[in-house]
């Protein structure tokens, strides 16, 4: 794994032994000077699909395809960042033990990330259980810590040659879209343009580059409105016909966000009994196509196991 310092993003970083310049003019001028947009256009157009990543969580054909931006939403302790370690897990593991090999950028704003949960989720699925191998597999994932939009903004800016050099870089995920929420609305003041801003900026840089670099974006948001709740006259002695959720999403990111994003999951808990496991539920829903799926999981030392 390769971390990058947020402290740094607007000056040169490593990342596995590369240099990248101080972002000038264009954010990705020297790729572009040395490559014509022909060629560019080629490298890029290898970006492996993401098609199989995990069929299960998207409603229909809607699986993700290049430039898709995908919300993850729901309370706090709904699997939200554990279903995000499922699906890096998948993209860094060998094609041999069923996974994409490909890269992963992951930027960290709540501070959830657990290196050695992932690292045991990683040692259940390979075949070959060694240090050497699970080292290959965290060197395709990047790690980003941001602690405001500002610097969200700037590590996205500083991220685009890296974007452009990595054509096997599949997959950005932000685990705490909202977490600045509030803060940037009291900055913003009585102003909701100002309140919004940043985020908005955010989100214009973020569609701009899953487009042009065929990415997918996975982003999660917390329910800081008013959690879903289930249906009190239905059973939760059986397992396998779970209560489904009465979704109530109340959108409060910028509109810009709520316009660029194609599939949305809500996240929600079961109540728990003496007789089963914690049970995790997703409703997913595809936005442009209108199809909807609903599926529950389980947090098992392996990682998620779906019922």
């Amino acid at each position: 794994m390769t971390s990058l310092d947020p402290g740094s993003v607007c000056r040169a970083f490593p990342v596995h032994g590369l240099q990248y310049p101080r972002p000038s003019g264009s954010m990705s001028d020297g790729f572009r000077k040395a490559e014509s947009g022909t060629q560019l256009l080629t490298r890029l157009e290898g970006r492996t699909s993401l098609k199989d990543l995990e069929p299960l969580l998207f409603a229909g054909d809607g699986h993700p395809a290049h430039g898709d931006i995908i919300e993850f939403h729901g309370p706090e302790g709904t699997g939200k960042t554990e279903m995000f370690l499922h699906l890096i897990s998948r993209c860094i593991l060998p094609k041999s033990d069923g996974g994409l090999q490909v890269e992963v950028v992951f930027i960290d704003t709540d501070y959830h990330f657990d290196i050695l949960r992932l690292v045991t989720i990683l040692e259940h699925r390979l075949s070959e259980n060694s240090e050497a191998s699970i080292k290959r597999c965290l060197a395709r994932l990047f790690m980003v810590y941001c602690n405001d939009t500002v610097q969200l903004l700037l590590t996205l800016y500083s991220l685009e040659n890296m974007f452009c050099a990595h054509p096997s870089l599949c997959l950005l995920v932000i685990d705490g879209l909202s977490s600045f929420y509030w803060i940037d609305r009291n900055n913003g003041g009585d102003h909701v343009w100002r309140q919004e801003a940043n985020l908005r900026k955010c989100t214009e840089l973020l569609d701009k580059l899953t487009k042009e670099y065929r990415l997918v974006l996975f982003a999660s948001t917390k329910m800081l409105m008013q959690k879903a709740s289930f249906d009190a006259n239905q059973s939760v002695s059986n397992p396998a016909k779970p209560p489904a959720p009465r979704v109530d999403y109340r959108p409060y990111l910028c509109k810009l966000w709520q316009q660029v994003t194609t599939h949305r999951l809500f996240f929600s808990k079961r109540p728990k009994t003496a007789s089963i496991d914690q049970t995790f539920s997703i409703t997913s829903f595809h936005l442009k196509n209108k199809s909807t799926v609903t599926r529950t999981f389980v947090i098992v030392e392996s990682g998620v196991r779906f019922l």
